[in-house]
């Protein structure tokens, strides 16, 4: 078991990798909101216009955030051994609302290059453990050396109000600690104000003001620290493209530079659309026109220039002087600058494996299965998700039956499966038509019920519901007994008789 000493400096040490990515997801999070600062533009450029377009974006790292997020559905839970998916489980994933929340746990790892899932027992409801889905920048976890799954410890640190909280998780332990807020939104006087009087706390004060102390027992009603009775640390990772030896990668830090790109050629084209987008005449070899300057009497006491402005206005000008001329400029070709567009548009769809008709927009005379090709590579790319998600959630499950006690359950579960909605986007006819041929080939129903989309609560309802109906018709009963006998197919006249005889004593 840990010392007060020795938890104190393992939270300082995560909290220090916590804050180094916390640059990363932060500005991720910004380009999913659209708040993208222009780049890539010359001095020149930025200094006149780069307050005009400060709050502009053409967001397209949304859509390729979004794009695998809308795939990704849990429907159930499967330890092994078990023919069917487990009830309990799915009840307390749907009490915890993760049904919604874990749509915003993967777009968490699919912007940050992961999230995390805490599991811990509730004293109101020893059924019924709470599990959270956890943002990035609040958690992280440390592994054992050479391994990505032995969970040493677990952090989670957040604020609220003027206080900063962090939790550690171990595996025999959790400690709770708290600080004063070191940084608030405050005004440079009052930061000046704060200065001052830190001179005048005694030696040591300030930096014990801002160090971490357990929080206090009798405020949080339970001891701190307190034993963990699952034996695991209870934070698991959901890493998205993880790797063997560096950190998992975002979905949207490749993005970020293509996007950059796009702004500032959309920057240029609403300039050049505003300051050349219609042909500029020029007049040459005239004289400015003035106009008389009059005082009150009305006399004429000299001349002053016409504002050229109304010219543009009225677009009306008087040339004086034989050698007056007019020349033009053409108007700029802002084609040149929608086809960049497109081109980088393509790129990314390339680049992240997204349909290019998720981006671009345009569908004309596309068959289904032109549309299946299309995403291909999106339905692999959320597959790939799964795979490593699934691993993660699996965990998830575990930690949710050791909470509950059922240790012998959560062994099973090791070697479990999450259960999945299909990835790939069918027409009813496609899915339909599909399902008969399957049908026809001998799979059972439950398992073409699965296939349809239905999650396993919902099979059992319908199988359920498909035996009231049975019951309520014998006869059919009765044919659907013969068909699930072996042999169904007679080889005499005896056998024909048998089963006519057998139909005789149904009742009708």
């Amino acid at each position: 078991m840990a010392t007060l000493a020795q938890a104190l400096e393992l939270v300082s040490l995560l909290e220090s990798e916590l804050i180094r990515r916390r640059a990363e997801i932060d500005r991720n999070g910004e380009y999913y909101r659209g708040k993208q600062p222009l780049k890539f533009a010359s001095d020149d450029f930025a200094k006149f216009h780069g307050d005009r377009y400060r709050d502009f974006s053409d967001n397209w790292v949304q859509v390729v955030a979004d794009s695998p997020v809308e795939r990704l559905d849990v429907t159930g839970f499967q330890a092994s051994g078990e023919e069917k998916a487990d009830k309990d489980l799915w009840q307390v994933w749907q009490m915890n609302g993760l049904d919604g929340d874990s749509q915003l746990g993967f777009l968490g790892a699919v912007n940050s290059a992961r999230s995390f899932v805490l599991v811990w027992g509730d004293p109101d409801d020893e059924d019924t453990p709470i599990v959270t889905f956890e943002d990035a920048a609040q958690c992280i976890i440390a592994y054992e050396p050479g391994s990505r799954v032995r969970r040493r410890a677990g952090l989670k640190r957040w604020q609220d109000g003027n206080v900063d909280y962090a939790t550690l998780y171990l595996p025999d332990q959790l400690w709770k600690f708290e600080r004063p807020l070191s940084r608030q939104d405050k005004s440079p006087q009052m930061a000046d104000v704060d200065d001052a009087m830190r001179l005048w706390l005694p030696p040591g004060a300030e930096e014990r003001r801002r160090t971490w102390e357990p929080r206090d027992e009798e405020k949080l009603g339970e001891p701190n620290p307190q034993p963990n009775p699952m034996g695991l640390v209870p934070l698991v990772e959901l890493p998205n493209k993880p790797m063997l030896v560096d950190d998992p990668i975002s979905d949207v830090s490749g993005v970020v530079a293509m996007q950059d790109a796009i702004n500032l050629v959309w920057a240029q084209l609403f300039t050049a659309s505003d300051y050349a987008s219609f042909p500029q005449r020029v007049i040459l070899g005239a004289e400015r026109p003035v106009i008389p300057k009059l005082n009150a009497a009305g006399e004429i006491v000299g001349k002053q220039p016409v504002d050229l402005a109304k010219f543009a206005v009225d677009r009306v000008a008087w040339i004086t002087g034989k050698d007056a001329k007019i020349a033009e400029w053409q108007a700029a070709n802002l084609a040149a600058y929608t086809a960049i567009i497109e081109v980088a548009v393509g790129h990314l769809a390339a680049q992240t494996r997204t349909p290019q008709h998720y981006l671009i927009g345009k569908m004309a005379n596309l068959s289904g299965d032109a549309l299946l090709a299309a995403e291909t590579g999106l339905v692999k790319r959320v597959n790939e998700k799964k795979l490593w998600f699934g691993q993660a959630l699996r965990e998830v499950a575990r930690l949710i039956l050791l909470a509950r006690g059922e240790d012998a359950k959560a062994k099973a579960m090791r070697a479990g499966s999450v259960l999945w909605a299909d990835s790939e986007s069918r027409s009813y006819a496609q899915l339909a038509d599909a399902l008969v041929k399957l049908k026809d080939i001998g799979f059972p129903f439950e398992w073409l019920a699965l296939r349809y989309g239905l999650t396993p609560t919902e099979v059992a309802d319908v199988v359920a519901m498909r035996e009231r109906e049975a019951e309520m018709d014998p006869v059919a009963a009765a044919t659907a007994m013969l068909a699930r006998r072996p042999g169904a197919e007679p080889d005499d006249g005896e056998d024909v008789d048998a089963e006519a005889e057998e139909l005789d004593e149904v009742p009708v």
